[in-house]
């Protein structure tokens, strides 16, 4: 049976790893736990089981023996750190067949004040007075802040025109699935959700 990882072959028939048709020397242990994750591709898989399925149960505790299996198995593939094989600290490793998304890193309010700034001659001419409120404080999101950027601008191109002089608020929501930023002008509301946990 063959399996394929990003530009990397698994060959189970002739027990054989390559890249890019060149070969890549892998242990007895490295080529098993990389089979091990390729049988489990997008499932978390625990440290026990790996364990227990890669080293068999004479392997009790596992004093790092995973990370540096995995460490040197990264390293002969060209792999990164998180993608396509995570671990999860004190939990388990994922092997991933797609990219994971890109997380962001950022300061909603600070975010928010900058897009109204862009903004001031808008709403003056508007006399749109802009307003925060932004609760609970989330700093991580899986969207870049030039998309978000273009987003708002995108809600607000349709909802500016026609709007009459009064209060622009911006506020948030969040939920188990997403968190929201609501653009709210004068009672017309527009909210757009971005995922937070995917």
């Amino acid at each position: 049976m063959k399996y394929r990882i990003l530009n990397t072959l698994i060959d189970t028939s002739s027990h054989c790893v390559t890249q890019d048709d060149k070969p890549i020397n892998l242990t007895n242990i490295e080529f098993n736990l990389l089979l091990y994750l390729v049988q489990h591709a997008n499932k978390l898989c625990s440290r026990e089981d790996i364990l227990n399925n890669v080293w068999g149960q004479r392997f009790q505790y596992d004093t790092g023996t995973i990370d540096v299996h995995l460490h040197s198995l990264r390293r002969k593939l060209g792999f990164e750190r998180k993608y396509p094989i995570e671990s999860i600290r004190n939990v388990g490793v994922i092997l991933h067949t797609t990219p994971k998304k890109q997380s962001y890193i950022l300061n909603i309010k600070e975010f928010a004040i900058q897009w109204i700034k862009k903004h001031e001659i808008d709403f003056d001419k508007k006399q749109l007075v802009p307003y925060l409120h932004l609760d609970p404080f989330v700093s991580e999101i899986t969207i870049s802040p030039k998309d978000l950027h273009q987003m708002l601008d995108g809600i607000l191109n349709v909802l500016l025109p026609t709007s009459q002089p009064g209060i622009i608020c911006i506020k948030s929501h969040l939920s188990c699935t997403h968190f929201s930023l609501i653009l709210d002008i004068n009672g017309t509301i527009n909210e757009l959700k971005i995922p937070i946990n995917e």
